[in-house]
């Protein structure tokens, strides 16, 4: 089995929903299997800063699927929740990015392990430190613009949350 980390970002539409549909995806996904998911985050954007907040999170699974084939899944599923990608760093419904694969390090056209910008992201940091504490963050960061939304105490309460 591979362990991996993803990093899951909405604010566009009902974002609490779209984190959800998105975490339930991969769960009911036959070669997926979700372990932890870390509390959800408000975030001011980053980049291009004109758009609404965002809802963040990080999610730990197991997966038989090699790297590649778990991008084409992450990718289904935001194509499925009608992501569109307009604007480098602009609104999207869901945002799905693979930070890490298991100790992996390699570079290919379509995807770069461990993700190339997470330690510059507290928004990918502070939940990422939730889910694996162990996690070596090379430089100190700034927190600022991360908010803690809302908290679990497992992954079936976050998927039977109707908040809205």
């Amino acid at each position: 089995m591979n362990q991996s980390y993803l990093s899951l970002g909405s604010n566009m539409g009902n974002r609490f929903e779209m984190l959800k549909q998105a975490v339930s995806l991969l769960a009911n996904h036959a070669a997926v299997k979700v372990i932890h998911i870390s509390s959800l985050y408000e975030t001011d954007p980053v980049g291009y800063t004109d758009q609404e907040p965002f809802l963040n999170m990080v999610v730990e699974l197991e997966t038989e699927l090699e790297a590649l084939a778990l991008l084409d899944i992450c990718q289904e599923i935001e194509e499925s929740l009608q992501r569109k990608r307009l604007v480098r760093w602009g609104p999207r419904t869901i945002d799905l990015d693979i930070l890490l694969y298991n100790q992996d390090k390699f570079e290919t056209e379509r995807l770069t392990v461990p993700h190339p910008r997470m330690h510059e992201r507290a928004f990918v940091l502070i939940p990422l430190l939730e889910v694996n504490p162990g996690f070596e963050v090379a430089d100190t960061f700034e927190a600022e613009g991360v908010r803690l939304w809302k908290s679990y105490n497992s992954i079936e309460e976050f998927l039977q949350d109707t908040h809205c």
